[in-house]
C-alpha cells in the first residue's frame, strides 16, 4: 500500500462562509495541503489533531470570534509557534491592532488579491523556517558543547555557570540583550577542541611535560577547527571563542600571542569567567577557592592575563555572578 509523500506545507483555513473558503483554496491549492474549519471550536480541535504550519482565520464568525480563536491558540504551548494570519473584511485601524495584540502576525482585507495572499503565506512560513534553523543550530551547538564535558574532568553546571558569568560580564560592558544571549549561547563551546586531546594528556592526574602542554594547547584549534568557518552569528562567535579565550592581555596567551584589544572581547570576557569559575569550584586536584582569592588573583592578573577594564566590570557585578554560582552551585 502506496503512502502520501505529499511534503508540502499544511495550512489551516478559517471561514464560516463556504464561498470565502473556496476562493482561498483555488489560491492555494497548488502549492499547500489544505485544512478546512467553518467555526472557532471546529479550527481550535483541527489545530491541536493537525498541527499546521499556518492559520488563515476570518475574524467576524458566529459563536466563536476569530479574536477569540487567535487568543486561544496562542494561550496554547503547543500551538503557540503557528503564525496566525486574519483575512477579513473589517478595514478599521483598530481592528488591526487587536488583531495584533492577540498574537496574529498579518491581517489581510476582503475581497483578497490572489498574489497578496500567495505572498504573505510565503513569508510567514520562511520566517518559520527560519526560527526552527537558528532553534536546531542553537540545539547543535550546545550538544557539542556537551560532548566536550565527557572527555573532560569538568562538569556540565561549570559551562552553564561560566557561560551566564560571561553574559552578565558581556552587558556590562555594553553589550546589546540579543549580543549578550548569543555569548551565553556560544560560550558552553569554548573547550570543544578537548574532544581531539588523547586522554592520557587530557585527564593525567599530575603536571604537564613540555611535550603534553603542547598537545593540550591545540585544543583551541581543534575547536576552530570543529566549528568551522561563518561569516556571522552564533558559530562565528563560538569560534571565536574557543580560538581566543586562552589569549593573555599582555600577549602570552596562546595559540597567537594576541595583546590587548587585539583579542577580541568575546574571548577576553570568556576568559575571566571560565578562570572565575574554575578557581571556585572544587576539582579532583584542589579545592575550591575562597571569593576572595579568585577576586584578589584577578586583580593580581589584571593587565597581564586579563583585560583590566573587563576585571574590574567583573568585580562591579560580583553579586550577581554569586547569585548564579548559587543557583548552578555542584551537589555532593
Amino acid at each position: 500500500m502506496m503512502t502520501s509523500t505529499d511534503t508540502r506545507p499544511q495550512l489551516l483555513l478559517v471561514d464560516d462562509e463556504a464561498t470565502n473558503l473556496q476562493v482561498l483554496r483555488h489560491i492555494l491549492q497548488d502549492d499547500y495541503r489544505l485544512l478546512f474549519a467553518k467555526d472557532g471550536q471546529k479550527a481550535l480541535e483541527m489545530a491541536a489533531r493537525e498541527q499546521p504550519e499556518l492559520i488563515l482565520l476570518d475574524v467576524m464568525m458566529p459563536g466563536m470570534t476569530g479574536y477569540e480563536v487567535c487568543a486561544r491558540i496562542k494561550a496554547e504551548p503547543a500551538l503557540q509557534d503557528i503564525p496566525v494570519i486574519f483575512v477579513t473584511a473589517l478595514a478599521d485601524i483598530d481592528d488591526e491592532a487587536r488583531g495584533f495584540e492577540v498574537g496574529a502576525v498579518d491581517y489581510i482585507t476582503k475581497p483578497v488579491s490572489p498574489a497578496i495572499v500567495r505572498a504573505r503565506v510565503r513569508t510567514h512560513l520562511s520566517l518559520v523556517r527560519l526560527d526552527e534553523l537558528k532553534r536546531t543550530r542553537l540545539q547543535i551547538v550546545q550538544r557539542l558543547g556537551m560532548a566536550a564535558e565527557y572527555k573532560d574532568n569538568e562538569t556540565g553546571l561549570h559551562v552553564i555557570r561560566m557561560s551566564h558569568f560571561a553574559r552578565v560580564l558581556a552587558r556590562a560592558a555594553g553589550f546589546s540583550e540579543a549580543a549578550a544571549d548569543e555569548l551565553l549561547n556560544a560560550a558552553p563551546m569554548h573547550d570543544v577542541g578537548k574532544i581531539g586531546i588523547p586522554d592520557a594528556v587530557l585527564r593525567k592526574p599530575g603536571k604537564l611535560d613540555s611535550e603534553e602542554w603542547t598537545i593540550m594547547r591545540g585544543h583551541v584549534e581543534i575547536g576552530a577547527r570543529i566549528i568551522g568557518e561563518h561569516a556571522s552569528g552564533l558559530l562565528k562567535t563560538a569560534q571565536i571563542i574557543a580560538l581566543t579565550h586562552h589569549e593573555k592581555w599582555d600577549g602570552s596567551g596562546y595559540p597567537n600571542g594576541l595583546r590587548g584589544e587585539a583579542i577580541p572581547i568575546e574571548g577576553r570576557i570568556v576568559a575571566i569567567a571560565d578562570v572565575f569559575d574554575a578557581l571556585t569550584s572544587v576539582r579532583p586536584y584542589k579545592a575550591a577557592w575562597s571569593i576572595e582569592d579568585a577576586v584578589a588573583l584577578l586583580r593580581e592578573e589584571s593587565g597581564r592575563h586579563f583585560d583590566p577594564q573587563l576585571v574590574e566590570l567583573f568585580i562591579e557585578q560580583l553579586p550577581a555572578i554569586l547569585e548564579i554560582k548559587a543557583r548552578w552551585a555542584e551537589h555532593a
